[in-house]
Formats: structure tokens, C-alpha cells, sequence
């Protein structure tokens, strides 16, 4: 909730998709173009696995965006790009049966950072992890405070750092806050210039998971 409006989460719907390409314009000025999701690639998502990709109101305004889909995922062989694993933003990949649900963006407005969005979306995320029975929430995330740090040390220092809590990532610290742990980083994973397209492998893991499904 905002202090005078309450924010409302629900799942995409048609009307949404170009409201949601300004949306992915405004949150990410240093990604490349081919990186940004638009109203045709929301209309394959939504169509693919409309219970995975959440948006965020203010009261009709669209201030946010949680989106992903069903994927079983190898943590020891990590190696992927953003673009392939999302089927070129398309969701395609999406398994029905996948083990984990693989979080493609979680995107706030610029405007309204700051008011507790993004950790409705994670929670959203999570609620259908629990309720699908999947083992949890894998994703790629950027590090856009690197920015600032990348003539002074690596990527892996930086990561470091900010897992110490010696430095403060705008992306990274959040997640740290909503339970989700590094397994390491992945090069190239997409074109930023803020991050020199290095970004996290991230987990939270499903505490309710239950093997068999029961």
C-alpha cells in the first residue's frame, strides 16, 4: 500500500500490453532495444501462461510488471542468455511441468520506487510457486549499481560486497531482502551497459515444496 493510494496486483490482460511497453521503456534506459519486452511479445506471454505475469496498479495506472514462466532449470549448468531462455521474449520455453518458475522481469516505474511494488510482485511470484508446487524462483538479475564500481573492481567483487552488505545494490540488495541467495554470475546474459551484461543467478526456494506432490 501507498500512503494514499493502495496498490492492487492482479494477472495481465489485453488491455495492458501497451501501457506495458511504455512501462519496460521507462524502467530500463541502459538495456538494448532488442532486450525490451513489447506489446506483441505481452500478447504471447499472456497467451502462453497468463497465471504467470502479474501487473501492478495504482488505482488504472500500471506501475508495474512481475513476469515469467514454467522452466526446469539445471543450477550446476547455469550458462544462458536472457533472450534464449525467454524464447526470445515470446515465453515459449514455458513447461506446464517445469520445476521452477523462471522470474523474466520484475520492473517498477521510476516514479513510484520506493513503495513496497516490487515486494508485492515477489510475493505474487511466490504465492504461485507455492500453490503450483514448484521448488522455487530461479532468475538472472541485473546489478545496476555496478555501474558506478566497474573501473574500481569486478563483477565478483562487486557481487560480494553487496552480499557483505559493504555496498548497497538497488536490484540486488532488494532480492537479498526477499529471501533469494547467489549462486553465481552469468556473462553476456544480456546487452546493458550499466552492468557490461553481467547479471546474478538468483534462487528463492519454495519451503512448502513437496517432491511427490503431496
Amino acid at each position: 500500500m501507498t500512503d494514499k493510494h493502495p496498490i492492487t496486483i492482479r494477472t495481465m490482460c489485453p488491455d495492458d500490453f501497451q501501457a506495458l511497453e511504455q512501462l519496460q521503456r521507462a524502467c530500463y534506459p541502459t538495456l538494448h532495444k532488442r532486450e525490451l519486452m513489447n506489446a506483441d511479445h505481452f500478447q504471447s506471454q499472456h497467451r502462453v501462461f497468463p497465471e504467470g505475469q502479474f501487473v501492478a496498479l495504482e488505482n488504472d495506472r500500471i506501475v508495474g510488471l512481475g513476469s515469467g514462466f514454467f522452466i526446469n532449470f539445471d543450477l550446476d549448468d547455469p550458462g544462458h542468455t536472457f533472450l534464449e531462455i525467454c524464447g526470445r521474449l515470446y515465453f515459449t520455453n514455458h513447461d506446464p511441468d517445469g520445476a521452477y518458475y523462471y522470474g523474466a522481469d520484475i520492473s517498477v516505474h521510476p516514479d513510484m520506487r520506493g513503495k513496497r511494488i516490487g515486494r508485492l510482485l515477489y510475493r505474487a511470484r511466490k504465492d504461485l510457486a507455492k500453490r503450483y508446487n514448484r521448488r522455487g524462483i530461479v532468475a538472472g538479475g541485473l546489478i545496476p549499481g555496478f555501474a558506478d564500481y566497474k573501473h574500481k573492481m569486478t563483477p565478483h567483487q562487486y557481487v560480494e560486497k553487496v552480499l557483505a552488505g559493504k555496498l548497497h545494490d538497488a536490484t540486488l540488495s532488494f532480492q537479498l531482502k526477499n529471501g533469494f541467495e547467489v549462486h553465481g554470475l552469468i556473462h553476456n546474459y544480456l546487452e546493458d551497459a550499466a552492468s557490461d551484461n553481467w547479471a546474478t543467478l538468483i534462487e528463492w526456494v519454495n519451503p512448502g515444496y513437496q517432491p511427490n506432490g503431496t
